[in-house]
């Protein structure tokens, strides 16, 4: 970057209009470069695991490798040094009060012991355990709208399928149960952490997790007050590995290999960025379970 020259009989306020503006433009270039500096170091944050033995970052191989770093398109925007996720649906298995089961509205939110970290157990009336390779998932939430600062006191509604494709709460051999659902609150630092078990991959849809973010726990009992929806996507080599490696998942070999992130009905229309910063970061093996790290760019 050139500099404009010094001449040293003069001060800076006695050399007119035009380095006045050459000085700005130089400034203003050096705080976008910095800012595109920072976006890459959360995006190489996020994509951080564990130590285990096997560990894979974000992207989908089959699509065409992984983005880290520059700006979404679409939903998705990117503010300081996080990056929004897009808005996605939440899908027909929400029990977040926005829909029926057999007539009577679902509604997981407003039942006592929802707010828990292990959601590998139902609760209150239901005794069922979901079986799987374990996972556990720390989350970040940051406000991608005001320089990245944490969202300590915000509130997470996580949920996701059973090994084999099933919604407790809707899914008939599964509807007495209400396991791999729940709700955790952010800490000083924004983040979560969540215990479950890795989802199985169902027919027309790429392995994913789904999440609402509610500005506090008071407010996340109804799906009318949440802030936004979207969708964590897994690594597919992470798939592959434990649907191949680990019992229970037989189905989701076939089902993955007949679906990309490209050809996903949902994640389909995201760019590589969006998916990028969609996409858990995990480590481990079938044998040990799995640990996985996402930071989560909230408008907040």
């Amino acid at each position: 970057m050139t500099r404009a020259p010094t001449h040293h009989p003069l001060d800076d306020h006695d050399r007119g209009l035009l380095h006045d503006l050459e000085q700005l433009a130089a400034l203003k270039q050096r705080r976008r470069v910095l800012g595109m500096m920072l976006s890459g170091s959360a995006l190489l944050m996020a994509g951080c695991g564990g130590d285990d033995t096997t560990a894979s970052s974000a992207g989908d191989s089959s699509a065409g490798g992984t983005t880290t770093g520059g700006t979404t398109t679409g939903t998705g925007t990117t503010s300081g040094s996080c990056t929004a996720v897009a808005e996605e649906t939440e899908g027909p298995y929400p029990s977040d009060g926005s829909n029926t089961v057999n007539g009577a509205v679902s509604n997981v939110l407003s039942e006592s012991g929802v707010v828990r970290s292990d959601i590998r157990n139902s609760f209150g009336g239901s005794s069922g355990v979901a079986e799987g390779v374990p996972l556990t998932l720390t989350l970040t939430l940051l406000n991608s709208n005001n320089l990245c600062q944490a969202l300590s006191g915000y509130a997470i509604y996580l949920w996701h399928c059973t090994r084999d494709g099933n919604y407790s709460l809707y899914s008939s051999s599964v509807r007495d149960e209400n396991f791999l659902r729940g709700v955790q609150v952010a800490d000083a630092n924004g983040q979560v952490t969540f215990t479950t078990i890795f989802p199985g991959c169902y027919s027309g849809r790429y392995p994913h997790i789904h999440f609402e973010i509610y500005s506090s726990l008071s407010m996340a009992t109804l799906y009318t007050n949440k802030i936004l929806t979207s969708q964590i996507a897994l690594p597919r080599d992470v798939c592959s590995t434990v649907y191949s490696g680990a019992s229970g998942y037989s189905a989701s070999v076939t089902n993955l290999s007949r679906v990309t992130i490209t050809s996903d009905g949902i994640f389909g229309d995201n760019t590589a960025a969006q998916m990028a910063a969609m996409t858990a970061a995990l480590s481990g093996s079938v044998a040990d379970g799995y640990t996985g790290t996402l930071t989560v760019g909230v408008p907040a």
